[in-house]
């Protein structure tokens, strides 16, 4: 018999109290003053209302460089980390779990592509696996992205490894119940992974084992410094990818990566279908024409992309048309990883209700995520436990003013009018 939602399940010897997670998002929380507060307030909603998982997004394991968004919280500091237990306390006081995702953007930081930082930061320069490839390099030279990148040296890259390690034994010391790696969306561990980006003639590049190299070496690092934690990682098929890009991740490539995960000791895999670029096969649905309008957010966009974002905006509408919405999207490629591996499979990605997630358990996945769904209902695991389907649109007005800073929240009228609803008929109590 296949698993139900509200059934348990165990991962890396934590038992969570059902199946359904919230997906990693982008906080914007910072770590200012205000940061933990700010995360509470995201997060806790999630695990009032039911939630057997929160991955809180993804934070940055260095002190300088490697956001990809504006409003990334920094957890390289022990100091600011261990004020993060009020967050974890407020989580397990629901009966939640929370683990902390850790990342470092790499080419795909803010030092890349947000022209207002670059000023900012003039000399401060991208950690890269390799050179750019030509295709980042044709951009660089149209202006469009910024290109001046710091290869990392092979003690570097054990270096790296080992601020994630630290970062982990921050989280684990600050109450957070696991570790979740950044392993896809163009982040610096997908870029180890990839034979768009890494081209390496050391011990980290080369076939497909040796550019997994990274991965264990982030495992361990995080289990000598962590002890035997609850540990997840993101592994991307770059399917997604423009036909121009011959050297990618196919799906058997990701399929093979999660088998490697397995051996290495990872407690479970989220594979999500990707590219090697930041786009839309990441955020599929509709082109958010409401948020690229809004004139609210105009002064941000041109402080991000400079005076050609309208044209930015005009590459998104035509890229939307390719990635138009699928619901669960990444489950085929979730079943074929659960054929090879006996981990638990985490599927994310266009889930949307409990009819769909039904027919995923135990065959394509394990537990399943959502993510934007909660910018429109921060208390969503009430209904979705209770056998109803979220009211996002998939219509993506919530991500695009986050290149700005703001926040993600719901801005579509149609979408909060009956989240409004829903909570005046008590929807949202647990």
């Amino acid at each position: 018999m296949s698993p139900r939602i509200a059934d348990p399940v165990d991962i890396g010897g934590l038992t969570l109290p059902n199946r359904l997670y919230r997906a990693p998002l982008l906080e914007c929380a910072g770590d200012g003053p205000d940061a933990v507060d700010a995360l509470i307030d995201e997060l806790e909603p999630a695990a009032e209302a039911g939630a057997g998982l929160i991955f809180q997004g993804a934070t940055i394991v260095r002190g300088e460089g490697g956001c990809a968004a504006p409003g990334m919280t920094r957890v390289h500091d022990p100091s600011f980390v261990s004020r993060l237990e009020r967050l974890t306390d407020a989580i397990g006081e629901h009966g939640s779990r929370i683990f902390l995702q850790l990342e470092h953007g790499g080419l795909r930081s803010l030092e890349t592509w947000h022209a207002g930082y670059r000023r900012e930061n003039p000399d401060l320069r991208q950690l890269a696996v390799s050179k750019p490839p030509l295709l980042l390099r044709a951009a660089d030279r149209l202006g469009f992205l910024a290109y001046d990148p710091h290869v990392l040296s092979t003690d570097e890259v054990y270096e790296l490894a080992a601020d994630f390690g630290r970062s982990a034994e921050y989280a684990i010391e600050a109450g957070y119940d696991g570790i979740h790696l950044a392993g896809a969306n163009m982040g610096i561990v997908q870029q180890f992974l990839s034979p768009f980006y890494n081209r390496r003639t050391d011990e980290f590049g080369g076939g497909l084992q040796e550019r997994i190299r990274f991965l264990r070496v982030v495992h361990d690092e995080i289990r000598e410094r962590a002890g035997d934690v609850p540990l997840v990682t993101k592994v991307p098929a770059e399917t997604g990818s423009p036909r121009v890009v011959r050297r990618r991740l196919d799906a058997r490539d990701a399929v093979e990566i999660c088998r490697a995960c397995e051996s290495i000791g990872f407690d479970a895999v989220v594979p999500v279908r990707g590219s090697v670029f930041w786009d839309m096969s990441v955020v599929r649905g509709e082109h958010p024409e409401r948020a690229w309008s809004d004139e609210r957010f105009e002064p941000g966009y041109e402080a991000a992309f400079g005076p050609r974002w309208r044209a930015v905006a005009l590459a998104n509408r035509l890229h939307a048309r390719r990635f138009s919405f699928e619901p669960a999207w990444n489950a085929e490629l979730c079943r074929r990883v659960r054929e090879r591996v006996s981990i638990p499979v985490l599927c994310e990605g266009g889930i949307r209700g409990a009819d769909r997630i039904d027919s995923l358990l135990g065959g394509a996945c394990d537990a399943v995520g959502m993510g934007r769904p909660f910018y429109a209902e921060p208390r969503l695991p009430a209904r979705v436990l209770a056998g109803e389907s979220a009211v996002c649109e998939s219509c993506n007005n919530c991500t695009v003013p986050q290149v700005t800073g703001a926040d993600g929240v719901c801005r579509t009228p149609s979408v909060l009018a009956k989240r409004g609803e829903l909570a005046r008929e008590g929807a949202y109590e647990w």
